[in-house]
């Protein structure tokens, strides 16, 4: 396990917290108020996680600068108060930013499946649906 700071925990809490604010604030039917705060809350736990050097870097890097400026827009406007405008515009926007990190994160999942539990339950779920 990797050991984590003090400040990098209180930022997971962040994150974790931003990211059930902002699913629950979907699931409200956008409500904007709970989207605004999960978004504040999410970035930052990234400011907390990886320091505040880091985050500029990465978001502010030549290539992504189309993705964060679509990210930071939708939040702009999800806090100002128009909610489903901007989600859609943040949801482009973070596709975008975290494009090369998709296939790291597929081939993550595809490892739990080598877990003798979850193998067994994806095959059993694999064979009900061929049943169809």
């Amino acid at each position: 396990m990797v050991p984590l700071t003090d400040c990098q925990r209180i930022g997971v809490g962040l994150v974790g917290f931003g990211l059930f604010f902002v699913l629950f604030g979907m699931l409200l039917y956008f409500d904007s108020v709970l989207l605004a705060f999960g978004n504040i809350l999410f970035l930052s736990g990234l400011v907390f996680i990886i320091g505040f050097r880091r985050t500029f870097t990465f978001f502010f890097q030549w290539p992504k600068l189309k993705g964060t400026s679509f990210f930071m827009g939708g939040v702009l406007i999800v806090l100002m108060r128009w909610p489903l405008l901007g989600m859609l515009l943040e949801a482009y926007g973070f596709i975008t930013l975290f494009r090369s990190f998709f296939p790291v994160a597929f081939g993550f999942l595809g490892s739990l499946a080598n877990i003798p539990v979850l193998s067994k339950l994806l095959q059993k779920v694999g064979d009900s649906s061929s049943m169809v």
